[in-house]
């Protein structure tokens, strides 16, 4: 099966390949949404593993071969950081992948933890020594409560089934000290699908268990208990916070929309930087 007309050819895996990924994603992402929240428990990590291993062409496993595009994003996440960054802080990252902005992080902060679902990525031999690995059943934050100021995920919260973000996101919460905040990064929906549904299907049938706008993520934030919570935007390398309620007047008018000019619009140069989904909130 090709992909549909005008949709983009993948840099690191064959048609053939894409399918065989798109069928393999689908055939777990049915599996953990039909399962019970006691079975997701067990299942992210297993799941998780299985795909990397089912998968050896997937396109996260290749990019971490490439050295120069790898330390480019961990650049930019850095820079995205770096005003929050100090030696007297606790860090904490969910979904850090192969760890690469964590270790980069580390050098910079007092602690690190790095929360992940699986054990599979590829990492670096030598782990700094403020550094700390720890496997979650995906929802679960098993940190002290209270001792981190900065809490950070980029393109995790798509990936956990609806009825689990909010207890993740409670979780991050209480491991929060006072003042701490948390930065969350993830795909807008009215911009996708972005996993590898978006070869084949106007929306997310993959790993993507949901993708959120802008006001969806607000609400589930306000839910949880912080208490501001605004998109971070940035001019060049300067990063500032933007109220939340300008980026949701923006957008809401989106959802009347069809599909097609909806996801044109907001993909588009006037929208798509002032769009992206990228929160900061404070306990």
């Amino acid at each position: 099966m090709l992909p549909k007309k005008g949709r983009p050819k993948s840099a690191y895996q064959t048609d053939d390949q894409l399918y065989e990924h798109y069928k393999i994603e689908r055939e777990i992402a049915e599996r953990l949404k039909n399962a019970t929240p006691e079975e997701r428990k067990g299942l992210y990590p297993v799941l998780y593993d299985e795909l990397f291993r089912r998968i050896p062409h997937q396109p996260l496993l290749q990019r971490t071969k490439n050295t120069k595009r790898q330390s480019e994003k961990t650049g930019k996440q850095l820079k995205r950081l770096r005003s929050f960054l100090a030696t007297d802080k606790v860090y904490l990252e969910i979904g850090p992948g192969d760890c690469h902005l964590a270790y980069s992080v580390a050098q910079h902060v007092k602690k690190v933890y790095a929360v992940d679902v699986s054990s599979e990525q590829p990492r670096a031999e030598k782990v700094p020594d403020n550094f700390e690995h720890i496997i979650s059943d995906g929802v679960s934050v098993d940190i002290p409560a209270g001792s981190v100021d900065i809490a950070y995920s980029n393109q995790l919260m798509e990936h956990l089934h609806p009825d689990d973000a909010f207890e993740q996101l409670t979780n991050i919460y209480k491991v929060l000290a006072p003042g701490g905040i948390y930065i969350c990064v993830t795909p807008n929906r009215y911009m996708g699908p972005h996993d590898i549904s978006r070869y084949y299907d106007d929306e997310s049938k993959g790993l993507h268990l949901k993708e959120y706008t802008n006001g969806e993520l607000y609400g589930i934030l306000k839910k949880a208990g912080f208490s501001n919570v605004s998109a971070l935007r940035h001019i060049g390398d300067f990063y500032f916070r933007v109220p939340a309620p300008l980026i949701l007047a923006v957008e809401f008018p989106l959802g009347w929309l069809p599909y097609g000019i909806r996801r044109m619009i907001a993909r588009g140069v006037l929208f798509k930087d002032l769009l992206s989904l990228c929160m900061i909130s404070t306990k």
